[in-house]
């Protein structure tokens, strides 16, 4: 089992300890560990309390705590923080100890639970911790429940984990700008019998949208639904880390939705059950076989799977333009429109100008031009056989043999087994017999179009 220290010593390239906190509040306070980086931690094991399996953040990590007679003793600080998005753009964000979302907590059910959290933000907060039940005064409610944390101050929570689960934390106090600016966080309450529902590698992740105009480092908080970056933990592809198992492994991944609409999470190559929702775990004679789940705004899901086929496999949104990054609402539709002509007359004037988008828009996954700075392509990402041509919510499910327990290093692209791959078919094609085209109508067609954007999407 790894002690506390040996925690520190393991991601000591991105915890900062709580010689950032005030000194005079570190007397009676637990440490605030601070972490930059946005690489994924190793599982937090238990160095004191109830025993349990930890979870995996995405390109995160969970908060330590101390035992002090008898209450597990966390503390949050709600601060500006710096998150980069993937390489190459970094945000100017709300967060808790360093990061957006803020830390994973973990605890046992049963657990008296004390929660110390300091506010460095410029305005008033609260956090609510989404799905617990606990008194109506720990509920954190600004205004409603509880006075709001001035800047500057602690307050304290305390409540019993009574059930275990999915949850989260996010504030509730100028809730659309805080949210907006990335405030949240997951929780997971473990089971008092270890042995419940066991599995091999249990990974977490936040669904977040933003809205950061090309060049800018601070999001739009006003926005509705025309965000440009959907992001699994604040990471957007090609940043975000693949999910790595053993093969063979039983996986549950659980997924928290802090946006403004649904998202269709899709698994490739395997079909999975729904286990756990924002209401506890799903009795096992009610769950179907998926490859989809829809988690709508404000719920939780935990999924399952025996992961049996090696490959490399994609997870992500099924709304297409949540895997895209940095999107232009405005752009017209150039398919078919043949503007060479055009083209060589701007480039007499504007000599690296480039054609996009009349043959479709794949060229933008390899296509090479001028960003403003701090942008992200809108489709990116490598793989082994060329332009991947995804951003936003996607990632991979990295399925191999022979991992070690604990490995969840990118073991690179999969070797696929001969003849095992699509290839290009050589042989002759049959003619397709089509329809003669029909007569062109005289009669006049006056088209009404809904407003530019993604509302409702």
């Amino acid at each position: 089992m790894n002690t506390r220290r040996r925690f520190f010593g393991q991601s000591a390239a991105g915890l900062i300890g709580a010689a950032l906190v005030s000194r005079v509040g570190a007397a009676s306070l637990p440490e605030a560990p601070i972490r930059t980086t946005p690489d994924m931690a190793p599982p937090l094991q238990p160095s004191s309390g109830r025993p349990y399996s930890p979870v995996v953040t995405l390109n995160g990590w969970s908060l330590p705590w101390r035992m002090n007679s008898g209450w597990k003793e966390f503390h949050l600080v709600a601060e500006p923080v710096v998150r980069q998005i993937a390489a190459g753009m970094n945000a100017h964000l709300w967060g808790y100890n360093g990061q957006s979302p803020g830390p994973t907590i973990e605890v046992v059910e049963g657990d008296k639970v004390r929660l110390f959290v300091t506010n460095k933000l410029p305005e008033h907060t609260t956090i609510h911790w989404h799905g617990q039940r606990l008194p109506n005064g720990m509920d954190g409610v600004g205004g409603l429940t509880q006075p709001h944390i001035r800047p500057g101050k602690t307050f304290v929570y305390e409540f019993e984990a009574k059930r275990p689960g999915t949850f989260m934390y996010h504030p509730h106090a100028d809730e659309m700008v805080q949210m907006a600016m990335g405030m949240m966080g997951f929780w997971v309450t473990h089971p008092k019998n270890p042995k419940f529902m066991p599995v091999d590698r249990d990974f977490v992740f936040l669904l977040g949208a933003f809205d950061i105009e090309p060049g800018s480092f601070t999001p739009r908080v006003n926005t509705m639904l025309d965000f440009n970056l959907f992001a699994f933990n604040t990471r957007v592809f090609p940043g975000i880390d693949p999910l790595v198992v053993r093969r063979n492994d039983r996986v549950r991944i659980r997924v928290g939705n802090l946006t403004m609409t649904n998202h269709p999470i899709h698994l490739h190559g395997h079909e999975f059950e729904v286990t756990g929702t924002d209401g506890g775990w799903t009795h096992p004679s009610s769950r179907w076989p998926e490859v989809t789940t829809d988690i709508g705004v404000g719920q939780m899901r935990a999924i399952e799977f025996i992961a049996n086929e090696p490959g490399d496999w994609a997870l992500h949104c099924h709304k297409s333009h949540h895997t895209m990054n940095a999107m232009g609402h405005d752009v017209p539709t150039m398919i078919g429109v043949d503007h060479r002509g055009v083209v060589e007359k701007i480039n007499r004037l504007v000599p690296d100008y480039m054609v996009m988008g009349e043959r479709g828009m794949a060229d933008m996954g390899e296509m090479e031009m001028p960003l403003p700075d701090n942008t992200l392509p809108m489709m990116t990402g490598r793989g082994q056989y060329g332009a991947i041509e995804m951003g936003g919510m996607f990632t991979v499910l990295k399925v191999r043999d022979g991992l070690a327990r604990n490995d969840y290093k990118d073991p690179g692209p999969y070797q696929h087994p001969a003849g095992t791959v699509a290839f290009e078919w050589t042989g002759q094609l049959p003619v397709a017999e089509r329809p003669a085209p029909a007569a062109a109508s005289k009669m006049s067609l006056k088209v009404r179009k809904p407003p530019a954007g993604h509302a409702g999407h």
